[in-house]
């Protein structure tokens, strides 16, 4: 995959991919995977990272789902005008992780992308807005690729849940994993990134790095430095997956 920097602008030879993260911290993680120069390209509210060497377009869109689809949809917008469409858009950066399921440490990729708390809450439980009329609470990445990136990479397919407020209680950890039992992590972005790219076409992945357990906040057994550097490590082994994966096969 070749990609060069042209009077500020990205050219490409192969498959464009579009990486999403909510902050710079993990956008700097996943650039760490790779070598050579960073490019900066302006749009409007945000910037993209593209690392000169490889084949991706880095972003730090904002914490949580509306950010992050925002974001995501401006540098797909931007990239789509130009004539130069990603093929690809994958949601990275680190998460809660379900136990035992997803322990601290560990890496997670989605197989399902879940908006878990996008509904109605009635006298007999919550109610996810697809049973209310409207829209979905669903994504699935293409089977092919959440294979290859768990064989690359060793990260255990499952959902990941994006939730607006962060889980910080038993019950609310159980409540969850009860309406989701096939649950691996929860986060606040992969689900409005997913929108973003349904809007243009364009498949989603979703990787994940855990850096504390799902539950009760307790900031003394957060791993966020160890977990970081998993998201760093996981990406080098993800690249030659993704950069060898053919966009029609889904």
């Amino acid at each position: 995959m070749v990609l060069q920097a042209q009077e500020g602008r990205l050219t490409t030879s192969a498959v464009r991919i579009l990486v999403a993260t909510a902050v710079p911290a993990e956008r700097d993680a996943v650039a760490g995977a790779f070598a050579g120069g960073t490019t900066e390209v302006r749009l409007p509210g945000s910037a993209l990272l593209h690392r000169t060497r490889a084949g991706y377009d880095l972003l730090a869109a904002g914490v949580g789902p509306a950010l992050a689809a925002a974001g995501t949809a401006t540098a797909l917008t931007a990239a789509a005008l130009d004539g130069r469409p990603y093929a690809l858009v994958v949601s990275a950066g680190i998460a809660g992780g379900f136990r035992p399921a997803a322990p601290v440490g560990s890496l997670v990729v989605a197989d399902e992308i879940i908006a878990a708390d996008l509904g109605a809450e009635t006298a007999d439980g919550f109610v996810p807005v697809t049973e209310l009329g409207f829209g979905t609470v669903s994504h699935r990445p293409p089977d092919p690729l959440v294979r290859a990136t768990a064989e690359a990479t060793g990260a255990r397919p499952g959902a990941v849940l994006t939730v607006s407020t962060v889980t910080g209680s038993a019950a609310r950890a159980a409540e969850l994993r009860a309406r989701h039992p096939h649950a691996l992590a929860e986060a606040m972005e992969g689900f409005g990134v997913a929108e973003a790219a349904a809007a243009h076409g364009v498949p989603v992945l979703e990787i994940r790095a855990v850096s504390n357990p799902v539950g009760p906040r307790d900031r003394a057994a957060w791993r966020i430095a160890d977990a970081l550097a998993a998201l760093t490590e996981a990406f080098g082994k993800l690249a030659p997956a993704l950069e060898s994966w053919n966009p029609h096969d889904q």
